[in-house]
C-alpha cells in the first residue's frame, strides 16, 4: 500500500487524460491540462463530472455517485471535518480570560466642557478665556517663502476641461 501510496504523489508519474486518451501528462501539469482540455473538447466535458474531493477525478456523470462513494480522497477530507469539530468543540469549552479595561474617559462630559469655537479653516480662531494663551490668534501658516503664494489654477488645462478645443 506504501509503494501505490508514494506512486500517487510521484510528480513525475504519467497520467493519461480524460478529454484525449491520446494525451499522457505528468502529474504536476495535470491540473493545468486539465483546465485546457476542458475548453478544447467541450462536447466531451459536458458528459464529464467532477469528483467533489479531487478536481482531477473526471468521471461519467452515470458513474459519479458511485465514484463519490469510493472515492479515495474521500478518507482524508472525512478525517480533516472530524478533526475540525474535535478541534472546535475543546475551544468552545475552553472560556475566555479577556476582560474590557477600565475607562476613564466621558465624551459626553468632555464635550459640555469644551468652550471653544469649532474650527473653520481659513478663519481666524481665538483661543477660549480661560486658556493661557487667551490673546494669541491662532492663524493659518503656510510653509513658502514670504513673497510667494500658492497658485491659483494649474499650470496645463485638464482634457475635460479644454471645452471640445482639440490642440
Amino acid at each position: 500500500m506504501e509503494e501505490t501510496y508514494i506512486d500517487t504523489l510521484d510528480p513525475e508519474k504519467l497520467l493519461q487524460c480524460p478529454y484525449d486518451k491520446n494525451h499522457q501528462i505528468r502529474a504536476c501539469r495535470f491540473p493545468y491540462h486539465l483546465i485546457k482540455c476542458r475548453k478544447n473538447h467541450p462536447d466531451i466535458a459536458n458528459k464529464l463530472a467532477t469528483c467533489p474531493f479531487n478536481a482531477r477525478h473526471q468521471v461519467p456523470r452515470a458513474e459519479i455517485s458511485h465514484h463519490i462513494s469510493s472515492c479515495d480522497d474521500k478518507s482524508c477530507i472525512e478525517q480533516d471535518v472530524v478533526s475540525q469539530t474535535r478541534n472546535l468543540g475543546q475551544e468552545a469549552l475552553a472560556e475566555s480570560t479577556w476582560r474590557c479595561p477600565p475607562c476613564d474617559e466621558d465624551w459626553d462630559k468632555d464635550l459640555w466642557e469644551q468652550t471653544s469655537t469649532p474650527f473653520v479653516w481659513g478663519e481666524a480662531n481665538y483661543c477660549g478665556n480661560n486658556s493661557p494663551a487667551s490673546n494669541i490668534v491662532m492663524e493659518h501658516k503656510s510653509n513658502l517663502a514670504s513673497g510667494m503664494r500658492v497658485p491659483k489654477s494649474l499650470p496645463y488645462v485638464l482634457p475635460w476641461k479644454n471645452n471640445g478645443n482639440a490642440q
